[in-house]
């Protein structure tokens, strides 16, 4: 089934709720940055939540969801819209080990210190940024962190990579998938965290037994309430906006004195896209046009 989130609310007892499923768009993730095995978990998770995060902002905007640590990971970026088109990188893609299961599971990886923020577009030009020290170092956990302490929220994230077997073969990155579950304003308290108790044994297990139907009926199992509305369902998928033309603004932005610097130094200019880890190179007749095209805007 392809990538998709869809989000609910149970009407009785005005409590939101969203799940995704992520398992195509973060192999993709791993394959473009040929990530060694914890940093593609990290980074699946890290992308799983982001598009978590992005289904609670207001149509056409963005979120940044950013991990700093002092471990060998060093840190993750994820960048998504509301339309649900996600992309991220981690800062080193080639840590193999982590720790046993429990909750020094990615202490390996994460170290001892390190901050969780996110970047909410408000729209209008407007951004607000809120962080939270890790403590859980579990993103899930920190992230539930973050909600109660940013927006004074109680919040229930659910967060699972698994591993599948084909043919004999192990897919770390087999099946993954998200879900957050949050009262309104008006919201039952005591239905929210009777719900949330009960996915935290419930999540995991179903996520393997029937992730592969899709995340509308995934949803359904876990949320199986008569009064759940099914409010939005859309694809989600690991897709980068960098291009050439982006590339070149960028050279022009720098100025006339640093492109004939480079020119004369370099030949050319490159560069590399930190998301999908393109490689452009713009070609000194390029830069020579650019540098006319400046002359010409400036005469």
């Amino acid at each position: 089934m392809a990538d998709e989130l869809v989000s609910g609310l149970l009407k009785e007892t005005d409590l939101r709720v969203v799940l995704v499923t992520t398992s195509e768009l973060v192999r993709k993730a791993r394959e473009l940055h040929r990530s060694a095995t914890a940093s593609a978990s990290l980074m699946a998770q890290g992308l799983t939540a982001g598009a978590l995060l992005a289904s609670l902002q207001k149509s056409d905007s963005r979120v940044n969801l950013q991990l700093e640590c002092d471990g060998p990971l060093r840190g993750l970026f994820v960048d998504a819209d509301t339309a649900g088109v996600l992309r991220g990188y981690a800062k080193n893609p080639l840590v193999t080990h982590v720790g046993s299961e429990g909750e020094y599971h990615w202490r390996p990886a994460l170290g001892n210190k390190g901050f969780l923020s996110v970047l909410r577009d408000l729209g209008g030009g407007e951004y607000y940024r809120s962080a939270v020290e890790l403590e859980s170092f579990d993103l899930a956990g920190d992230l539930e962190r973050y909600f109660t302490i940013s927006d004074q929220l109680p919040t229930r994230v659910y967060l699972t990579v698994l591993p599948t077997q084909a043919n004999g073969t192990e897919e770390p990155l087999g099946l993954v998938a998200g879900m957050l579950l949050q009262p309104l304003p008006n919201g039952d308290q005591d239905a929210f965290r009777a719900l949330g108790d009960r996915l935290t044994r419930d999540f995991e297990p179903a996520v393997r037994a029937h992730a592969g139907q899709g995340a509308t009926s995934l949803l359904k199992t876990l949320v199986s309430q008569p009064d759940l509305e099914v409010m939005s369902r859309y694809p989600v998928s690991f897709t980068c906006s960098c291009s050439k033309d982006r590339v070149k603004r960028a050279l022009l932005s720098m100025g006339r004195a640093e492109l004939e610097d480079i020119l004369a130094k370099e030949g050319q200019a490159e560069a590399d896209c930190h998301f999908c880890t393109t490689h452009y190179v713009v070609t000194g007749e390029e830069i020579r046009e650019i540098l006319a095209g400046m002359a010409q805007a400036s005469s």
